[in-house]
């Protein structure tokens, strides 16, 4: 037995160096086993067969190896080869304009703060002031009343011109469209960061974003004369800064995330966001420019007529005429406060603007349900989860308000319907 153990350890030995021989391709080394028989027992080692075997095994191993490792690179070739170079740095590109824009909203709106609080501030004091020169030139007689007369006179016509000036303007609303403008900006360069994060840009998606950057500097110029936009419409209409969606023919199929069962809930919503929010806000804007086109035309009028007030002290009708320019004055500076302190200009770009927010969502929805290839769409839940988050309600929310929309017939019934957003 023991003589067995010795013979079967040579036999190995001798397999590994003729293995490595054989590998190294140096030699060929042939075993010839010896014959050993002990009580009967024949023992027979296919040497050559086995190290055959186990360099075929090697040899498999590795070419399995190295062609997975080829596939892997072969795909991560492919799939860093899809994206066109000239696509990645015009996005990058249109990243770098928003960005820069981003800033000149942002400074330019800083400045036009300044410009309302350091008018406002200025006309009032100047209107105080020839208020005050009125009052003590009706108690003077004299080189001193003609002084203090002409003087009061010529700051309130001062303060008519700036109040127009600043009436037309109104620097309150431009703090507002840059406020917006900033907003808007950040928002695009973080969808733009998104579509370069996905790692497969089209041509498409940079024209899609080259028209909303356009849109946007439309919608919020930064010059004064020339492309302002209009502080005094004839009609309140909600602000536009998207590019107009194109349109597509109807149709109705499952898949990617759509229902028929969505769809419907999500034509509820149209529903009810043009019944309720977008009417709710253009009526509020109606009536804050209403509002500030009284008080922008009450405020030059009044240091109008205070300065005429003031010019006719000294003759006959002195005293009506030093209290006309002292009360006129002190109403001036009322309304002034009113209109530029109040902010009233602001108010009616922040209603126009949420009416906008709300046409926007509009058109997204009923975008994406006249496409008739689904494929086309965004993924149907996903969708549905980014209209909730806009409306600042969960999904079930969601699904009660299309429900309650739906069941609401009668026209009382619509009256009492809740707004879709409970963000604002």
């Amino acid at each position: 037995m023991a003589s067995l153990l010795q013979s079967s350890s040579v036999v190995i030995k001798s397999v590994a160096y003729s293995s490595s021989r054989c590998r190294r391709g140096m030699a060929r080394a042939a075993i010839n086993m010896p014959k050993l028989r002990t009580g009967g027992l024949s023992l027979k080692l296919p040497a050559r067969e086995l190290v055959q075997e186990m360099l075929d095994m090697g040899v498999d191993l590795t070419s399995s190896t190295t062609s997975h490792v080829e596939k892997k690179y072969e795909s991560g070739t492919n799939r860093n080869s899809s994206s066109d170079p000239m696509v990645i740095a015009k996005l990058h590109a249109i990243m770098e304009a928003v960005s820069d824009r981003v800033e000149m909203h942002q400074n330019i709106g800083e400045q036009r703060d300044n410009w309302n609080s350091l008018l406002l501030t200025s006309i009032n004091t100047i209107t105080l002031t020839a208020a005050t020169m009125a009052g003590i030139a009706a108690t003077s007689v004299g080189g001193p009343l003609v002084a203090l007369k002409l003087s009061s006179t010529l700051m309130y016509l001062a303060a008519t011109g700036m109040l127009v000036v600043m009436n037309k303007i109104q620097p309150s609303q431009l703090v507002e469209e840059q406020r917006n403008a900033a907003r808007l900006f950040k928002q695009l360069h973080g969808q733009i960061q998104t579509t370069l994060s996905s790692g497969d840009p089209t041509s498409s998606e940079v024209e899609e974003a080259m028209e909303k950057v356009l849109a946007l500097d439309k919608a919020y110029p930064l010059p004064l004369i020339g492309v302002m936009l209009e502080k005094f419409p004839e009609t309140v209409e909600p602000a536009v800064w998207w590019p107009k969606h194109k349109q597509r023919q109807e149709g109705r199929t499952d898949g990617n995330g759509w229902s028929e069962e969505l769809e419907e809930e999500m034509r509820e919503i149209v529903g009810v966001l043009k019944r309720k929010d977008t009417e709710d806000y253009l009526r509020l804007g109606k009536k804050a420019l209403k509002v500030n086109k009284i008080l922008a035309i009450s405020g030059p009028l009044l240091t109008g007529i205070a300065a005429c007030g003031t010019a006719f002290m000294g003759s006959s009708h002195g005293s009506l005429a030093a209290m006309v320019g002292v009360v006129a004055g002190a109403m001036a500076s009322v309304v002034n406060t009113m209109e530029h302190g109040g902010q009233v200009g602001m108010v009616f770009e922040m209603y126009r603007s949420n009416a906008g927010f709300f046409r926007l969502m509009e058109e997204t929805i009923e975008s994406n349900l006249n496409e008739r290839d689904v494929e086309r769409r965004e993924n149907g839940e996903l969708f549905e989860m980014k209209v909730a988050l806009q409306l600042g309600r969960s999904l079930s929310g969601l699904k009660n308000l299309a429900a309650a929309s739906s069941n609401s017939s009668s026209i009382r019934e619509e009256a009492m319907e809740e707004f879709a957003s409970k963000l604002f």
